[in-house]
């Protein structure tokens, strides 16, 4: 329940006792409770402005008040020396438990990038170390997820058989997490220090204050209006910015006493009183009516919230009231706001339905990650693709979901980690077990090229030929080999299997070949091709042209250059009529010579690949990586090219592998 002297604080979870009128007993709950560290003081003896004050109204004769009151006061108050009246002031701007759970739920949903992010939007502020509360939070959630991705590549490379000792690893964001954090103890040292000289100067402030109000009720000069001039001074001193707090007691205390020294001068002023009086209770029942409103707020906690600064103004702006309303308007607030703290158990109970909805959540991705990582059927390259795709989606799920009861927290994430360590371990054994398949068909590779430049030379045509022939269909039969060395086993093989055959063409068609006569052909084509613009037609032409060059056969050893020059000519043909040379159709093409072109394609689509990656990659450096970012447009602009260059490579090499290239 809540009493009117001491306020609970808001969660209304601390008991309520009431304070002693014994003022050596009430000295330091008086006095810290009537300053609530933001320059705002309150008194039970303050008066409120009222419109008779307004309208030019002021005090008592000076002379006469404080020559009738004549009281002698020390510079230096003692405790002793307070008002008995009960001080309880709330600060309306102190964080509740509730806002500080909320504001961790949040951040925990948060990504590394976003915390970072929000991270360096701090450390850029002027004033960013008022906010070191907040960056303390994410800078520890940021590390809490370096952690975890630390240890995640840590079992990745356990489970492939390293050793310990030998895990060596640089997380990609520890630079930009070191180089915020730096900067921002800059910034917070900063901010202390010119803390530091403010609460100093507001020291000298308030002492003045102080020396002002003294002066107010001993050298009152005749026909001052003191009511203007207490409330200027009460304006002051509430507006005066905060204080160091070794300084703030001994200050405090000096106010007060020089205030009340202040209001014995004002006792015998009994019209002044009845209008603070009235103004005060005016303003209580504003604050009453406020309240009553609060009772049927949707959202608790901006009840609870609102309510702590109703009764902050309670203490600072409705002190006092005539005796006869005093109990009476106090006991209908304290009632409502019995009413409304017990509300809290709606925002308790809303609470822990959302926790169990998050609970739900996270069990079903656990559930999900436990049959990803074992499978029912035999699993294969393609199946692990897509289940490590899927794991960092399920992950990233995992992390955005809130807080969950606290009493199986624990046991919810040790279940999570236990489950990715289950499907790492699985993924690593299955690539572990596909390499030493690989290493077999590079075996069985490595023996087909060997027999393959053995017989090279051999001029046996009826053993050889078919040899080869079955050699290339074995080939085709022998699954992947290690990545590294797929175009090298290939090239070995194909060099070795175009020797043989080359030699077998130039021995059984020597007499039907005219090299001579393949150069002059060529050699017009060549000039053809260098005549061709970039008119309509041309690419036909050209595409003619090549086909015509494919279909002519050697030409003298002497005369080799003519191709060098004629595909050097083509691609400047090409680049002229804004084509690709993989966009040609070319005709009478060997399956080997399409193979090469095949294989070509597919390299240059892997480098294009991996260029629109990198691209992609740099814009999430930029805090607004968007298309309306000037300093982006040309960088999206690229990547749009190329990304239609790699769709219509994907389609040549799909005409290609489906026989519509020729």
């Amino acid at each position: 329940m809540i009493t009117e002297d001491p306020i609970s604080d808001q969660n209304g979870e601390k008991p309520l006792e009431k304070v002693s009128h014994n003022p050596a007993e009430n000295t330091q709950s008086s006095a810290e409770a009537a300053f609530d560290g933001q320059g705002a003081y309150t008194t039970g003896n303050e008066p409120t402005e009222t419109d008779a004050q307004d309208n030019g109204n002021t005090g008592p004769d000076t002379s006469e008040s404080t020559e009738s009151n004549s009281v002698e006061v020390n510079d230096t108050a003692t405790e002793e020396q307070l008002p008995t009246e009960d001080f309880a002031v709330i600060d309306q701007h102190e964080d509740t438990p509730e806002h500080e759970d909320d504001a961790s739920d949040k951040i925990a949903t948060l990504t590394l990038p976003e915390l970072l992010n929000e991270m360096e939007d701090i450390s850029r502020k002027d004033d960013a170390g008022s906010f070191q509360k907040r960056f303390s939070q994410l800078k520890e959630q940021a590390t809490k997820l370096i952690h975890a991705d630390t240890e995640e590549q840590k079992s990745k490379f356990l489970a492939e058989g390293n050793a310990a000792e030998d895990f060596s690893y640089q997380h990609p964001e520890q630079a930009r997490f070191s180089t915020t954090s730096n900067l921002f103890r800059e910034k917070n040292e900063a901010y202390t220090k010119k803390q530091e000289e403010i609460q100093q100067k507001n020291l000298e402030e308030r002492q003045n204050i102080i020396e002002r109000l003294k002066n107010l009720y001993t050298n009152t000069e005749a026909g001052t209006n003191l009511f203007k001039a207490i409330r200027e001074i009460k304006e002051a001193w509430k507006n005066a910015g905060q204080v160091a707090k070794s300084e703030f007691k001994l200050l405090n205390n000096n106010y007060f006493h020089h205030l009340n020294q202040f209001y014995q001068m004002l006792d015998m002023n009994k019209e002044y009183m009845e209008q603070e009086y009235a103004h005060n209770l005016e303003k209580r029942q504003h604050i009453i009516e406020r309240a009553k409103e609060l009772e049927t707020e949707p959202a608790v906690q901006k009840a609870l919230n609102e309510l702590q600064y109703l009764h902050k103004l309670w203490k600072e702006e409705a002190e006092p009231v005539a005796e006869e309303f005093r109990e009476k308007t106090w006991e209908e607030f304290k009632e409502i706001s019995n009413r409304i703290h017990d509300r809290k158990a709606e925002l308790s109970a809303q609470i822990d339905v959302e926790q169990q909805e998050n609970l739900e959540k996270k069990n079903k991705i656990i559930e999900e990650i436990k049959k990803i990582a074992a499978p029912e059927k035999e699993a294969n390259h393609s199946y692990w693709q897509n289940a490590i795709r899927r794991i960092e989606e399920l992950r990233s799920d995992f992390l955005k979901i809130g807080s969950v009861p606290r009493r199986v927290s624990n046991q919810n994430w040790n279940d999570f980690k236990l489950h990715l360590k289950n499907f790492n371990t699985a993924k690593n054994e299955f690539y572990k077990s596909l390499k030493n398949s690989q290493q077999a068909n590079l075996e069985q590779k490595l023996k087909l090229i060997q027999t393959a430049k053995d017989n090279s030379t051999s001029e046996d045509w009826d053993v050889t030929v078919p040899l080869f022939k079955k050699l290339q269909e074995d080939w085709k039969k022998v699954g992947h080999v290690p990545k590294n060395m797929t175009n090298r086993v290939w090239d070995e093989f194909r060099d070795a299997c175009n020797t043989f055959f080359n030699n077998y063409r130039e021995k059984n068609n020597t007499s039907g070949d005219n090299w001579k006569e393949n150069y002059k052909q060529k050699k017009a084509l060549l000039d053809e091709l260098k005549e061709i613009t970039n008119e309509e037609g041309s690419v036909e032409r050209i595409e003619q042209i090549k086909n015509n060059w494919n279909s002519i056969g050697k030409v003298p050893r002497e005369k080799l250059s003519i191709n060098t020059e004629f595909n050097k000519t083509l691609r400047e043909k090409l680049k002229l009529n804004k084509i690709h040379e993989y966009d040609l159709k070319e005709e009478g093409l060997s399956e080997n010579q399409l193979t090469d072109k095949a294989r070509k394609i597919k390299n240059q689509i892997a480098d294009i690949e991996a260029e629109i990656v990198k691209m992609e990659n740099n814009l999430g450096f930029f805090t607004n990586p968007t298309r309306e970012n000037p300093l982006l447009k040309e960088t999206y602009e690229k990547i749009d090219e190329k990304k239609a260059q790699l769709e219509s490579m994907r389609q040549s090499l799909h005409n290609i592998l489906v026989g519509e290239n020729q």
